[in-house]
């Protein structure tokens, strides 16, 4: 795990919005989204189209989308995160 995989799973053990992370991070677009991709493709986190309606890997369109969806680390994210 890198250390920036590690920042952005420190983040998201509650669904937020990739606005809120970003703020929180303060990182640019371009890392962010090369970070949440590779998490996504690891299956350490996961999106969502609002709070309660999670999207699955078919429908997402994470190229065009990715700073609509909300993230949330899995439970293997977790414990990659606190295993570290």
């Amino acid at each position: 795990m890198t250390d920036q995989e590690f920042d952005v799973l420190d983040e998201l053990y509650f669904v937020y919005s990739y606005d809120h992370v970003k703020s929180e991070l303060g990182w640019e677009d371009g890392l962010l989204k090369k970070v949440l991709s590779d998490l996504l493709e690891k299956g350490w986190v996961k999106c969502f189209k609002s709070v309660h309606e999670e999207l699955l890997p078919e429908e997402l369109e994470f190229d065009h989308d990715y700073n609509k969806y909300l993230y949330l680390a899995t439970k293997a994210g977790l414990f990659a995160h606190n295993g570290r």
